[in-house]
């Protein structure tokens, strides 16, 4: 057991105390645009899917939390943000747990400077923290897709950026879904959390990093970003956005993906959850 509570678990704890602690949302429905080609030019238009599953512990939502809104206001994240010939990019933030749990906590924002940038990060931290049971990749990813469309901007790159603590146990299978992203030209970057020991009740797995190379991510310039300890999430989710932000294919991947067959198989988490309760 850990002798200490971040500040951040304590403001989580009272949060939930006060806010809706499940719920489902669907996208919130804009005018659709009618002609993308016409709408306003921005860089990238980014996605963050972040699991808030059951399986993650408070201390680690709240530091989840923390280290986007963080990042999202960082000086390196707003020079990377300059680089882009528009200098600004289009950004929604939506947390999941079971196929049928997403909700949008930031619906579709313009960031182009530090004013921006902190409007978003402060609208981030007020939202009331909720958990949920399951973990369905497949699921944000399925929500994720229609998003893009929703966006009344233009992004020379659609990402969607997905973090999670567990294999997909929840909906489809993740690879088909993945692929249908990628063929609408959507690349998905993935954030893994190890920062536990894997656990049978909590239904975690070795590897983790393994199995989002080859089963979760895609698209021209994927890459995967572990977290395997406390102390590396918030400077982690922020060298993320930054790679993602500044579009920049790095040399090579920033971990090695499996060429062939997949060293952990996809439906790992499948095949755990119908072992342990038979369906």
């Amino acid at each position: 057991m850990r002798r200490g509570v971040s500040l951040g678990a304590i403001l989580v704890a009272g949060m939930l105390a006060g806010g809706d602690a499940v719920g489902t949302a669907a996208p919130g429905r804009r005018p659709e645009v009618a002609d993308k080609q016409t709408a306003t030019p921005v860089d990238v238009e980014l996605v963050v899917a972040v699991d808030v599953s059951y399986s993650m512990d408070l201390d680690e939502l709240a530091v989840q939390r923390e280290g986007y809104a963080q990042a999202i206001t960082s000086k390196e994240f707003l020079q990377a943000l300059r680089t882009g010939p528009n200098a600004k990019i289009s950004l929604t933030y939506f947390e999941w747990s079971a196929s049928s749990d997403q909700k949008i906590i930031i619906p579709w924002r313009v960031i182009d400077g530090p004013e921006t940038a902190d409007a978003v990060a402060n609208e981030i931290m007020q939202t009331p923290v909720r958990r949920g049971s399951r973990t369905s990749i497949s699921g944000a990813i399925l929500f994720a897709m229609p998003l893009f469309d929703e966006d009344p901007y233009q992004g020379l790159r659609r990402v969607i950026d997905i973090s999670g603590d567990g294999p997909n146990n929840n909906g489809p299978p993740v690879t088909p879904v993945r692929d249908e992203a990628l063929v609408k030209g959507i690349v998905i970057n993935g954030l893994p959390v190890m920062v536990k020991e894997p656990s049978y009740s909590t239904m975690d797995i070795d590897n983790l990093d393994w199995y989002y190379e080859d089963c979760v991510i895609g698209g021209p310039g994927s890459f995967v970003v572990p977290i395997k300890g406390r102390e590396n999430f918030k400077e982690a989710i922020r060298a993320k956005l930054i790679r993602e932000v500044a579009g920049k294919t790095p040399e090579r991947r920033m971990v090695p993906i499996a060429e062939n067959e997949p060293r952990i198989s996809c439906t790992i988490g499948e095949k755990i959850w119908q072992d342990r309760w038979g369906r």
